[in-house]
């Protein structure tokens, strides 16, 4: 019993101050001290995963693993979910409205989050899943008198609801055929011969399980949603759903595909390759048409996981899980600390206005005259996103390039290549208009006050260690690679 609580004893603290934060919103609104309680929680949380990390790999219950790999991807959710909270403060000081439950959500979605990671069966998968997209509908909709943010919410409220019924369907074909749900038991269930009839309802199934996980991780073609809830959450909270959500989503992924050993079927592996590859290059063609800094960023998203589905389809030909998982983790690792440097710039650039966001492409021109500092971070970021060297983001493309190629996938390695080129484009586009000089009479960020947009010690510190981050890992990945080397699924 006690080893069980210790090896879920950061999930257990995330709960304890989510409740004790539900009570002070309760009795005493105070959003300074809801804020505090926010990074109490998550700091806690991030220094329980160490005595999580001597009793591992611990089997809690049939529904959750604690080993290496829920741990690691625990410890990107919790820093994720730490910066998130720290920048909110600025950001929501200058919007109207109570916000304090913000911070709540936050941990309530960093939660599921968390379970969706430690998950071996499919009852703890879906609870996770919901608990963070239940609680991401709401984080979506702040500031509460926006009129984006509504429309961003309604719209992913009723998509990921779709998504989660036809994902939650085919999970059911599949229990009706082969009569266990925990992710092992599916694999070992799938070598037994299975009658002619039935295998329509495994392929159906199967076929329903990957258009709801294709919808929550916005691959092409189940992407629509995603430019326009970007674009109209709030900058803290678009910058939550590119990494916690969808970094949490593909770990459970990488964890179903191996365990119930999916890579043996064909097809499935075929339509992966064309629904990576179409992402790869739709993400990056459709980017090229934005002027919204927001949009830019969800449709490279797209691309990203796209890259991403590489390695599941790598472990698929080599039957390998050192190589792809070390690959996947590395990648989403440094896709998880570029984007949340790029939206914390975003974020600040926007604190000091209310109710919008300065997100289009010509509210940063001319920054790098006005805010040298914060443009020389966005572009390091940005330059990281493209995978250029000495950048975090350069090392993630080169493990996902190497993988491809001892897979021999050079079809998916050419998308790789022709999506990375395109995507150089519009990345080097947002930094010309930051090096341009701004139109007299313009507006926006360009035209604002040189002193207006002022870094508190609290973002200079959180900026600046991403920063760090991006390029200590791009320079010196080694201490990185060898720990992901020791994980295994």
């Amino acid at each position: 019993m006690e080893t069980g609580i210790q090896a879920l004893l950061a999930p257990l603290v995330v709960s304890i101050v989510a409740l004790i934060l539900m009570m002070q919103i309760a009795f005493k609104r105070h959003a300074i001290v809801s804020w505090l309680l926010g990074c109490t929680g998550f700091i806690l949380a991030i220094l329980a995963l160490k005595p999580m990390a001597d009793i591992v790999p611990k089997m809690v219950t049939p529904l959750l693993l604690s080993d290496q790999y829920s741990l690691f991807f625990s410890a990107l959710i919790l820093f994720s979910g730490l910066i998130t909270t720290l920048l909110a403060k600025d950001y929501l000081q200058n919007r109207r409205g109570e916000n304090e439950e913000f911070y709540l959500l936050l941990l309530l979605s960093s939660l599921g989050a968390m379970i969706l990671v430690s998950a071996t069966h499919v009852a703890s998968f879906l609870l996770g899943m919901e608990l963070l997209g239940v609680a991401l509908y709401a984080l979506i909709a702040y500031p509460e008198r926006g009129q984006l943010p509504l429309e961003a919410a309604i719209k992913y409220l009723i998509l990921s609801g779709a998504a989660s019924a036809i994902l939650l369907f085919g999970f059911a074909l599949i229990y009706a055929v082969l009569g266990t749900l925990s992710f092992v038991g599916i694999g070992q269930a799938l070598t037994q011969p299975i009658l002619e009839d039935q295998q329509l309802l495994i392929l159906l199934g199967t076929a329903m399980v990957f258009t709801g996980i294709g919808f929550k991780l916005s691959l092409v073609p189940f992407h629509m949603w995603t430019p326009d809830v970007y674009q109209g959450a709030p900058v803290p909270v678009t910058g939550f759903l590119a990494t916690v959500s969808k970094g949490a989503i593909f770990a459970a992924l990488l964890r179903l595909f191996i365990d119930a050993e999916l890579y043996q079927y064909q097809g499935l592996m075929l339509s992966l390759s064309v629904l990576a590859i179409a992402s790869m290059l739709a993400g990056n063609l459709l980017a090229l048409k934005q002027d919204n800094l927001k949009r830019i960023l969800a449709y490279s998203s797209i691309a990203h996981i796209g890259y991403l589905f590489i390695t599941l389809i790598v472990y698929g030909v080599l039957q390998q899980p050192g190589l792809a998982v070390e690959a996947a983790t590395f990648y989403l690792s440094a896709y998880i600390i570029t984007s949340l440097a790029a939206f914390s710039l975003l974020s600040i650039i926007s604190s000091n206005i209310s109710e919008t966001d300065l997100d289009d492409i010509s509210h940063i021109q001319g920054l790098f005259w006005r805010q040298p500092m914060l443009a020389l971070m966005l572009t390091i970021a940005l330059l990281s996103l493209a995978g250029i060297p000495l950048t975090v983001g350069f090392i993630g493309k080169f493990y996902i390039f190497t993988a491809g190629i001892e897979g021999s996938l050079w079809v998916l390695l050419a998308a790789l290549i022709i999506g990375s080129g395109i995507s150089i484009y519009y990345y080097l586009r947002i930094v010309f208009q930051m090096t341009m000089k701004e139109p007299a009479g313009g507006s926006g960020a360009a035209n604002m006050d040189p002193n207006s947009v002022r870094l508190s010690v609290l973002s200079k510190f959180v900026v600046w260690l991403l920063i760090f981050m991006m390029l200590y890992l791009g320079v010196l990945p080694q201490t990185l690679m060898e720990y992901l080397g020791g994980l295994s699924l």
